[in-house]
């Protein structure tokens, strides 16, 4: 079952996000089970919103892919994730890639 990710990450800066997402290159080999990612700041925190095949697919993601880059770019703490069931998804006509 498709599911969403909230995830809130204190600490993290834009800095060590883009440090991550360069050594993971998730944008350029999509996770297995990867639909949508949109990530975004308040002051201190990084904010992520997902949407996965299965909760597998992100836990399997994180451990294999995502968190020996996190240790790399040095970032501690931990993230809190919330999963939820996906209900419904939409995608406008002609939104497509990363950006």
């Amino acid at each position: 079952m498709a599911v969403v990710l909230s995830l809130r990450w204190a600490g993290v800066t834009p800095e060590q996000y883009d440090t991550v997402r360069t050594a993971v290159r998730w944008e350029e080999q999509a996770p297995d089970g990867a639909v949508l990612h949109v990530a975004w700041f308040e002051p201190g925190t990084l904010l992520v919103i997902d949407v996965w095949n299965s909760q597998d697919d992100f836990e399997r993601f994180f451990a294999e892919r995502l968190a020996p880059a996190v240790v790399e770019a040095g970032i501690t703490g931990e993230p809190e994730p919330r999963f939820f069931p996906l209900h419904r998804r939409f995608v406008a006509p002609g939104v497509s890639g990363a950006a």
